[in-house]
């Protein structure tokens, strides 16, 4: 497996939204942004559907995503934040359709009411990256470290973040925040004691 690396520059993931959303690409938006917000495995992510994000009784916005985890079997409850329910509300107003509860969220052109597979998603991803020339190995899996870099660079103290992860030891989730040099560097140099 090749290791994969966070976006860590802010104005790349900028980019990256806006790639899509120039494009009127509404699935691929919301796709990416809600990975970039929710920390979520793509498995878990393009297994979603209307229901667990939306209301329909209320016609509003769920406060969290609430599920079990495919690969550890754990629930977690993720909050949505401003980010994710604009890019939600813009999917939701591309549809041609009203939405259905348990219609997926990022279907796929193949097939009644089936989503994109994690390959698909990929080379959204990787043709989009090219495009931009984004620098690492960025992948599916660069969305959810890129959350948690993000989150260690905001002070988020790295316990947090991984029980966000619900990883098994702060070793683990040191290794996965992909924390470079440059970044070492940066804490010598703001410490001017």
């Amino acid at each position: 497996m090749c290791k994969t690396d966070p976006i860590r520059n802010p104005d790349d993931i900028r980019r990256l939204k806006e790639y899509f959303l120039e494009r009127g690409k509404y699935r691929d938006y919301a796709m990416i942004t809600l990975a970039l917000n929710t920390s979520l495995r793509i498995g878990d992510l393009l297994r979603l559907t209307w229901n667990d994000v939306y209301n329909f009784n209320s016609n509003a916005y769920r406060e969290h995503i609430v599920l079990t985890e495919q690969k550890t079997g754990k629930k977690n409850r993720i909050a949505l934040n401003r980010e994710a329910v604009w890019a939600l509300d813009r999917l939701k107003a591309s549809r041609k359709e009203p939405i259905k509860e348990n219609d997926v969220l990022f279907r796929s052109r193949n097939g009644k009411n089936r989503s994109i597979d994690r390959t698909f998603a990929f080379r959204i991803i990787k043709r989009a990256v090219d495009e931009l020339d984004i620098e690492g190995t960025i992948s599916c899996h660069s969305l959810r470290k890129t959350f948690g870099y993000h989150a260690w660079k905001k002070g988020v103290p790295p316990a947090l973040i991984m029980s966000i992860y619900n990883h098994s030891s702060i070793e683990i989730t040191k290794r996965y925040l992909s924390i470079d040099q440059d970044d070492k560097d940066e804490v010598f140099r703001k410490m001017n004691l």
